[in-house]
């Protein structure tokens, strides 16, 4: 098991080289980022200890991926995976928990760790065959592939739009779609077979509209119960309704373009960087997106014919 652990530590140091990025300067601008954008969120935002464990959660369940599990099972013991699965949960909420402490925000802590916890316990068997339906077609992998693993994310949301209308509360509301927004942006994290692009057969300009189209499409979508709801019952905020909305259709035409600026590779630091960093001062996301745009079209012209 603690080979297993340094293992992955040798992992992380290597892709952080990879990124261009010295160990030193990596360890020191990391821990510095995230606490500047974590005492950002919480001086800004109303709902900043709902968000913080949202993300939190996000992150750690990244380690409750099926076939990553399936893989540690094979390799150790019943008791072995249940004490590394634990033990993983724990680091990766670890800097979390400190700054919400640091917050004093003691019961939101505890929860974070709870649920933590309570994601190692839950067994989702590998022999279970059960399709979860969406409303997406399979070409656009993205949703069809993203939304079966976060389907309970949409309930929630919808649930919180729900109560925001009940209390009257509208920044729930919006918090709600923005909920909804972040789970559509992570969809963009996986990087694709070649193949799969140059399966288009369309341009790296044809190919870039027709990903935007069908992910802005989508997202107006799954969004539409909370837009709709919300229109009716807060008419007068109809005018800050519509800019979060075009902020998270900005948001995902920029995920969309950085992600094939580096393609057939995964996105680097740097550019996650600078659309984290967007989010402090959204104006920044216009210079961004077509810096993106014009990078994704040269990596594309590779696989893609013009």
């Amino acid at each position: 098991m603690k080979g297993y652990l340094l293992l992955q530590f040798k992992i992380i140091n290597r892709k952080m080289i990879d990124f261009g990025i010295p160990l030193l300067i990596g360890y020191t601008l990391i821990p510095f980022i995230f606490i500047f954008l974590s005492k950002s969120l919480f001086e800004r935002a109303e709902y900043a200890n709902y968000v913080y464990v949202f993300f939190a959660l996000s992150f750690v369940s990244k380690l409750s991926e099926t076939k990553r599990n399936d893989f540690l099972k094979s390799i150790f013991n019943k008791g072995e995976y249940k004490t590394l699965r634990i033990l993983e949960n724990i680091i990766y909420c670890f800097p979390f928990t400190v700054f919400l402490m640091y917050q004093k925000q003691f019961i939101f802590s505890l929860i974070l760790n709870l649920c933590a916890l309570l994601i190692v316990m839950i067994n989702f068997s590998s022999n279970l065959n059960v399709t979860v339906p969406t409303p997406f077609g399979k070409k656009p992998f993205e949703f069809s592939v993203g939304f079966r693993n976060t389907f309970y994310v949409f309930p929630i949301a919808y649930f919180l739009t729900y109560i925001s209308i009940s209390i009257g509360n509208f920044n729930l509301g919006i918090f709600s779609m923005l909920v909804i927004g972040f789970t559509c942006f992570s969809y963009y994290s996986k990087i694709e077979n070649e193949y799969f692009v140059w399966n288009y057969n369309l341009s790296p300009k044809e190919f870039l509209v027709e990903k935007v189209k069908t992910c802005l499409t989508f997202f107006t979508l799954l969004n539409l119960p909370i837009i709709i709801a919300l229109s009716i019952s807060f008419f007068k905020e109809l005018d800050i309704l519509i800019v979060f909305l075009l902020l998270c259709y900005l948001y995902l035409i920029a995920i969309i373009f950085a992600k094939y600026s580096s393609f057939p590779n995964e996105m680097n630091m740097s550019q996650g960087i600078l659309i984290v960093s967007s989010m402090l001062f959204p104006p920044i996301i216009l210079i961004f997106i077509p810096l993106f745009y014009s990078q994704s079209t040269k990596k594309l012209n590779t696989i893609l014919n013009d």
